[in-house]
């Protein structure tokens, strides 16, 4: 876990590093990161009284007349920023957004992750999470010309984006961020660099930090990076697999030596995934919030789309990784349908929300699914009452709308502008001719 600062700490520090500017960052409703910069004679008013801006024109803040916002800095996500000169240097911090009168401002991202996080306090837990995030480097950002046609886990001449990565988890270790594992992924061009698991606040901060430095780090070498679902067809999309588990005074939550089943998880952990799979077809359009989602949430390329848990399938949407003796700690749960263009605060704040109401409606866990659901036919998968998710984003947010539980995570702000939001997005996309359509139709008809 990264050091906590606090404001003594940071001033001291930027005294003695020449730190001339702080950027202030939050995000909007879709994890967009937004950010101005204050001076250094700035900083030490900011952490008393916070720094006002026009919040008027951030998507899904608030209205023009209501514009009055207050960005509070968090001194805990203090970092200087690597790629920034040395001299009369740049650090950021994130920061709570506030209304005038100093209450928590209801659409700020960053705060409905701290509701959820203080329920499970409330309960006695703390949640922590470790995410897998896969992305594509491209020649340019106007076209998806591959660096590579590597495959999973090549060290060849072909993975010509080592040194990118290795620049990029340098990068990230010196802003307080571990990492676990970086390797090139299945299809061509297509990366993965796995964050350490740490609490769930400190992990969406890194998630932000992390799709930052991915794409300063591509830059400064003259290449794109994206983390876009699925840019490329007929190759898999990218994914946000995230591990989680839920800790208390006594340990993790999840294990239990002496599970009956011998899955050695715990009835908190056998509701909490219940959870999942009860309500992840509701929050699918915030882990899975943009039209092109939908292309990687697919049968055929890895990307789970059917609503079912298991320890080895990897086909299953929830999968619990085998229990190592000894390591009670990692016991855990591998919810793999997000994707990286999610925003990581409310992807979080729904997994949670959706795991402790499994938990506080004693859910009872279903069959494990021991075959490859991929293969199995619409009828087989009838018959062994396996639901899917939303097909596309249409059907997601119908969902999502009308979904009590996701009104109660995220609060009515957000709620209602991610739902008129992601309804005109759909609009649009529906009303399109594509390229497809012009191929196919054009000619014939």
């Amino acid at each position: 876990m990264a050091p906590k600062f606090d404001k003594d700490y940071v001033l001291k520090t930027m005294q003695e590093r020449d730190i001339h500017f702080i950027r202030f960052w939050f995000t909007d409703v879709l994890g967009f990161l937004k950010s101005f910069a204050v001076t250094d004679t700035e900083v030490e008013g900011a952490f008393a009284e916070g720094m006002g801006f026009d919040g008027s024109s951030i998507d899904g803040f608030t209205r023009i007349e209501e514009s009055d916002m207050v960005a509070h800095p968090d001194p805990s996500t203090f970092q200087i920023l690597p790629w920034r000169p040395g001299e009369q240097g740049v650090a950021r911090m994130f920061t709570d957004v506030l209304n005038p009168d100093g209450t928590p401002f209801e659409g700020d991202p960053r705060h409905a992750l701290k509701r959820m996080l203080s329920k499970a306090a409330d309960m006695g837990y703390t949640m922590y999470v470790g995410p897998e995030l896969e992305f594509f480097y491209f020649e340019d950002s106007e076209s998806t010309e591959i660096l590579d046609r590597g495959g999973y886990f090549d060290l060849t001449p072909l993975d010509v984006a080592s040194d990118l990565r290795r620049e990029t988890v340098l990068t990230l270790e010196k802003m307080g961020i571990p990492v676990e594992y970086s390797h090139h992924e299945v299809a061509p061009s297509q990366h993965e660099i796995d964050l350490r698991y740490t609490d769930a606040l400190s992990m969406a901060d890194a998630v932000m930090t992390y799709r930052l430095v991915v794409k300063e780090i591509a830059y400064a070498n003259g290449v794109y990076a994206t983390f876009m679902p699925k840019p490329i067809h007929g190759e898999n999309g990218s994914g946000m697999h995230t591990h989680q588990s839920l800790f208390s005074k006594d340990g993790n939550a999840f294990f239990d030596a002496k599970d009956p089943e011998g899955f050695n998880l715990s009835p908190i952990g056998k509701s909490y995934i219940a959870g999942l799979l009860k309500y992840a077809p509701e929050f699918c359009a915030v882990t899975n919030q943009f039209v092109n989602s939908y292309k990687r949430l697919v049968p055929g390329f890895e990307a789970p789309v059917y609503v079912t848990w298991a320890r080895r399938n990897r086909s299953a949407m929830v999968r619990v990784p085998m229990y190592k003796p000894g390591k009670e700690v990692a016991t855990r749960v591998e919810f793999r349908s997000p994707d990286p263009a999610c925003n990581p605060y409310l992807a979080f704040a729904c997994m949670l929300g959706a795991g402790l109401k499994g938990v506080e409606e004693g859910l009872k866990l279903p069959a494990e699914s021991s075959n490859n659901i991929f293969k199995m036919t619409d009828e087989e998968l009838k018959k062994a009452g396996i639901k899917t998710l939303p097909k596309d984003l249409g059907e997601a947010i119908g969902l999502f709308e009308q979904s009590a539980l996701m009104k109660e995570v995220l609060g009515d702000h957000i709620h209602k502008f991610f739902v008129e939001n992601k309804k005109a997005e759909w609009s649009e996309y529906v009303s399109q001719v594509s390229e497809w359509e012009l191929d196919r139709y054009l000619s014939v008809l």
